[in-house]
């Protein structure tokens, strides 16, 4: 799209779609933004008769690749290799995603509508139909994880800790909430208060994705390459992407695209800070032993003894195996001079062994984790608790131990 190229706001032919329409013409390609609910059988309903008129030869909607193989194949978790997941530091995310998942599952059986019920029908529509179906949204996990580097360091625990805290406590959903799920999905609706008050939370859970959905259209939708295009968004993203697509957008779209997909690297004070805890506690012992044999050994026993004691107590409250408990004693207080290994992944590569996850546990994991119960129930999200709780235990001991040791040197 380039300067040369007019854009022109038209109002809809027609009223036949109960949520708001917004049609805009660039160049010789006139794109039909559809805003739904994603808690509504009336947005389905829309987008089935949209798709059903033969107006359009594309649809677009406001999925990435990873919440659209979720939608298409519910049992996407257990394809994955869990070792993997640990190894590559993902089960946080992991973790969060099953969370919402759940927050999901509990609003569609109180409501009687399952939470994207609009997007599955735009799939199944546009399949019928045999037309091309492009997937916009940006990746949830980047999302995130951008959403995790915007804001301040000190917001990030409660941010999360409350994402997760909110959708695993609250056994009903309120009135309220499935109200915000009309304007936003589940992800904008958890945050939905936050991002209000929060330039930092809603660039990039909002306003970077109003820019990020308008240049995959760009990328993947371009004026020319068809005549007219459907596009399928939660309600909250209609004014943003209309004003996007108003105004001229770059020849290239590939760059800024990529731009918005980056997450930023950790600082190098991030990256060197457990290779300087490492030194410190290593130095603290030769200070120790320097001064007398006696004081290095009972710092050396201090440092194993609350490190070991807080990173295996916490995989108690996983309802880890006894054998998974005593492991994280003994490997929390090395991992913790090892950055290359973290305790969590001990712990969980230990209960993965003990206790492999059987296909029930896949089959019924997104059930069991809508019930507080369900996560220490099913083998797959308790293997999960057992590597966050291992991995808080031995932080907490680090810290802890570590204060320990500078005020037995230098605490007078």
């Amino acid at each position: 799209m380039t300067d040369s190229q007019d854009s022109v706001i038209t109002p809809p032919q027609d009223e036949t779609t109960s949520g708001p329409r917004r049609e805009l013409v660039v160049g010789e390609t006139r794109y039909t933004l559809l805003g739904t609910a994603h808690v509504s059988a009336e947005s389905a309903a829309d987008v089935r008769a949209l798709i059903r008129s033969g107006e359009f030869d594309a649809v677009a909607i406001e999925l990435c690749d990873s919440r659209h193989h979720s939608l298409t194949n519910p049992d996407a978790l257990g394809e994955q290799d869990l070792f993997q997941i640990f190894r590559q530091g993902k089960a946080g995310m992991v973790a969060a995603s099953l969370a919402l998942g759940a927050f999901q599952q509990r609003v569609a059986e109180q409501s009687g509508i399952e939470p994207g019920a609009e997007m599955r029908a735009a799939l199944e529509e546009s399949r019928d139909a045999d037309l091309p179906l492009l997937l916009i949204d940006r990746d949830v996990g980047i999302t995130l994880k951008r959403i995790y580097h915007n804001v301040p360091w000190w917001q990030r625990f409660s941010l999360f800790s409350g994402l997760l805290g909110s959708v695993l406590s609250r056994q009903q959903v309120s009135a309220e909430e499935i109200e915000r799920l009309k304007e936003g999905d589940v992800l904008e609706s958890t945050f939905s208060e936050f991002a209000a008050e929060s330039a930092s939370l809603y660039t990039p859970l909002i306003s970077e994705r109003d820019r990020y959905m308008v240049l995959r259209l760009a990328e993947d939708a371009g004026p020319g390459r068809y005549r007219r295009v459907l596009v399928v968004i939660g309600a909250g993203h209609m004014k943003g992407m209309a004003e996007q697509l108003e105004q001229p957008l770059p020849d290239d779209p590939v760059p800024e695209r990529k731009r918005l997909e980056a997450t930023p690297p950790p600082s190098r004070v991030w990256r060197a800070l457990p290779w300087l805890i490492t030194l410190l506690v290593l130095t603290g012992f030769a200070i120790g032993f320097s001064r007398n044999t006696g004081l290095g050994w009972q710092l050396v026993a201090e440092w194993f003894l609350i490190n070991g004691v807080l990173s295996g107590a916490a995989t108690l409250i996983a309802l880890a195996h006894p054998v998974t408990v005593a492991a994280t004693f003994v490997a929390a207080p090395l991992t913790s001079l090892n950055p290359t290994i973290g305790a969590g992944f001990v712990a969980a590569g230990v209960e993965l062994w003990l206790r492999k996850p059987k296909v029930r546990d896949f089959s019924t994991l997104r059930h069991d984790v809508t019930e507080l119960k369900g996560w220490w129930r099913n083998r797959v999200s308790r293997t999960l608790l057992v590597f966050l709780t291992a991995t808080l235990g031995s932080a907490a001991g680090t810290w802890i131990a570590g204060f320990r040791i500078a005020g037995k040197l230098f605490g007078g």
